[in-house]
């Protein structure tokens, strides 16, 4: 009763004003001074990985970077043949227009297609790729205008800053649809839990208030760690989940306290009660969610670094939440509600009863009857069923979800198949980078010739290179177009041809010449490839963090390996169900997307990281209400069995909410989106009602006493004990007093 979480509870359940006030304060000077400093975004050179981010990085040294551009494709509205005369007075009115535009760096063009059909326009921005969406805009207006000015045109515009462009708008949209779904389905769960708008309102205020202050201080981080542009995306799916679940673990234990009193403790002691059990818990389990997402930062990614600040921001945000505002708002409601009890008593009305027995009901003592009678069986039952789950993990393919992946309700996804359908010899460019000593440009140029020889004889590459050379001749780029679509196999069957045939042969003679590939399709091979090289390091981290999480939780070597283990299986099993459901076709319609025939490169680690941590959330849960009981003189059989029935409604409507915040993603365009929230989704389903209901109990069943080793929680009850559990059983029937 002395530990950190109870102190602090003990003093905002004596000073409830000042904790609520404070915790209003604290979110407005979070939102408030995040939105002084604003948001430090990553730049390109943050992205950088693998032989293209080092060929990038060569031309951006040299001011030889490739620039973000944008395609006008100037086409006949009644779609028969283009008036060629027309379209060029389009294109030179439109050429004119966008030269004076501080944002365009120049134009090329306009090129006619092999069909003559359509006429396309080139505009190169200036600055960095990633900040070319933003300036955007400009070049629409101007088109836009270009347009009105030749009404039997059509001139559409696309391009990697105005498709970045669409891709945000469209996720802003779907993250609006999330939320339309998720806050309502999360108030009405919380409704049937409590049977209380008053107190269904409680968690669902304080996790929105957390959000509020965990995307402020997000800001101020970034100045450290830059955001890539999914730090409030993950603050909003993890912070709804892990913010209405502490609390919900928090005001379910200080009910069951308070149906047990039978009316014989004050508001404020039953807070401490629920802040020495629960309270404990949800400090633990913010600790290990902490710790897991932690290990992200070993995938020296930045997007990776984002989604963990994220994470850990909005986490911690949150169980400081629920130790200072929650008990406040508890004594201040169970306050009222006494001063309601006592007036219904002087009017001689029956006072009502607390909702928040521990008996569990006929459902939860139906499901854990397998395990209670045939643990063995239920034990190896459910981990093959498991198992069988994982098979499909064998086939996983993993990719970079590129620009070809995006959802074609995008205008600029439209006019972006368009353009490669009239220009296919432009669909992909791969740069040659080359950096050798000035007194060896000669030999570069010449080496860069032969790859243009042999690349013209390969019928994987078209015509159309170009070549540069930087100001000082130690740097020079090669620039060469691939006729194939960036996700295709050709295209990839092209990057490795230049990296393991032509440049070895060429460039790679020269004596100490530097040289690599970029472009988009490089990218797209680099990342994976980065992330797999990594993963070891992060999967090691992350057992090795939840293991000693969990030891430290229990003090059991025994529960901190069975924890691994069970996060393991359920991570690989909802990790098979994706590759079933999305690497496949049948499943399209049902969940309106099209497939790719992978899985996306970020999902398998964020999957393993996020789980590890949140699967902490019902293991600390459940094993804290079991190891309660066995410090109590209680046997574990029995412990086993009590703790998971009493807790059960808890983790239920616990999983509902993570369900439902992280199902509402399916619904989004994006589809690494769509494929991160069904497997969270999934993930959380399995862990909760198979890991937690049949595998758990069966093996702590099975494991008995061992289940604590090296330490012995477990005392024989004494004579005492049992007289004070009777009394104990006997007040719980007392009158109590409402807090609905």
């Amino acid at each position: 009763m002395n530990s950190l979480s109870v102190r602090v509870a003990r003093w905002s359940a004596r000073h409830p004003w000042r904790a609520i006030v404070g915790w209003l304060v604290f979110v407005a000077l979070c939102l408030g001074i995040g939105s002084a400093v604003g948001t430090n975004s990553a730049t390109t050179a943050d992205y950088r990985v693998g032989e293209a981010g080092r060929a990038e990085a060569l031309a951006a040294e040299a001011h030889l970077e490739r620039r973000a551009a944008e395609q006008v494709l100037i086409s006949s509205r009644s779609g028969g043949a283009l008036d060629e005369g027309a379209a060029r007075s389009a294109a030179e009115d439109l050429t004119d227009r966008m030269r004076r535009l501080p944002e365009v760096a120049g134009m090329a063009g306009p090129l006619l297609s092999d069909d003559r059909r359509v006429l396309m326009v080139e505009v190169s921005l200036k600055g960095e790729e990633r900040d070319a969406k933003d300036k955007v805009d400009a070049l629409l207006a101007q088109t836009a205008a270009v347009q009105k000015s030749h009404p039997a045109l059509l001139l559409e515009e696309t391009g990697s800053p105005s498709v970045s462009k669409g891709v945000d708008q469209q996720r802003s949209d779907d993250l609006a649809l999330s939320e339309a779904i998720t806050l309502p389905v999360t108030l009405l769960t919380l409704l049937v839990v409590f049977g209380s708008v008053t107190m269904a309102g409680v968690p669902l205020l304080l996790a929105l208030s957390s959000i509020a202050a965990a995307v402020g201080l997000s800001m101020v981080v970034s100045h450290l760690s830059p955001d890539a542009g999914v730090g409030t995306n993950v603050i909003l799916m993890i912070g709804l989940a892990v913010g209405v679940d502490y609390s919900l673990f928090y005001l379910k234990r200080e009910r069951e306290e308070r149906a047990r009193s039978g009316g014989r403790l004050s508001s404020e002691a039953l807070v401490e009660l629920a802040a020495a059990t629960s309270g404990r818990a949800v400090v633990v389990s913010g600790l290990a969610v902490v710790a897991s997402t932690a290990t992200l930062y070993l995938a020296s990614d930045v997007i990776f670094s984002s989604l963990a600040t994220g994470t850990i921001v909005v986490v911690l945000v949150s169980v400081a939440s629920s130790l200072t505002a929650l008990p406040a708002l508890l004594v201040k409601l169970g306050r009222r509600a006494e001063r309601r009890a006592l007036r219904r008593a002087a009017r001689g009305k029956p006072v009502r009863r607390v909702r928040g027995g521990t008996g569990g009901g006929r459902v939860w003592s139906a499901l854990l009857r397998p395990a209670a009678r045939h643990p063995l069986a239920t034990l190896c039952v459910s981990v093959l069923a498991l198992l069988a789950l994982v098979v499909p993990l064998a086939g996983l393919k993993i990719t970079e979800m590129s620009r070809d992946t995006h959802s074609r309700d995008i205008p600029a996804m439209q006019v972006y198949d368009r353009l490669n359908e009239a220009f296919p010899e432009r669909r992909v460019t791969h740069q040659v980078v080359v950096r050798a000593d000035a007194s060896r440009s000669e030999e570069v140029a010449a080496a860069l010739r032969e790859v243009v020889r042999r690349a013209g004889a390969d019928p994987l590459f078209t015509e159309g290179s170009r070549t540069r050379s930087s100001a000082d001749d130690r740097t020079h780029t090669l620039e060469l177009k691939v006729p194939h679509l960036g996700n295709s196999d050709e295209a990839y069957d092209s990057l490795d041809r230049l990296r393991e045939d032509f440049l070895p042969a060429t460039v790679g003679r020269i004596s100490g010449a530097e040289y690599g590939v970029s472009g988009d399709v490089a990218r797209y091979a680099d990342y994976p490839a980065h992330q797999n090289g990594k993963l070891p390091l992060v999967l090691g981290a992350l057992l090795l963090v939840t293991f000693a999480m969990t030891v430290y939780a229990f003090r059991s070597v025994v529960l901190g390996l069975l924890g691994v283990a069970l996060n393991l299986l359920s991570a690989a099993a909802a990790l098979g169900l994706l590759v079933l459901v999305f690497q496949g076709t049948w499943a399209e319609g049902l969940l309106d997307f099209d497939s790719t025939g992978s899985i996306g490169s970020r999902v398998p680690l964020f999957l393993f990281v996020i789980l590890f941590g949140l699967s902490m959330d019902y293991q600390v849960f459940v094993v804290s209400r079991i190891r309660e009981a066995v410090l109590a003189g209680v046997p574990t059989r029995r412990a086993v069995l009590d703790g998971i029935r009493s807790s059960a409604s808890v983790v239920t409507s616990a999983a509902v909410v993570m369900t439902t915040v992280f199902a509402s993603f399916v619904f989004l365009h994006i589809i690494e989106m769509k494929q991160i929230g069904f497997v969270l989704a999934a993930a959380v389903l399995i862990d909760a009602f198979v890991v937690r209901v049949l595998v758990l109990p069966a093996a702590m069943l099975l494991l008995g006493e061992a289940s604590w080793w090296p330490s012995r929680p477990g005392r024989p009850a004494r004579a005492g004990q049992g007289k004070t559990a009777a009394r104990e059983k006997s007040s719980a029937s007392r009158p109590a007093v409402d807090v609905r």
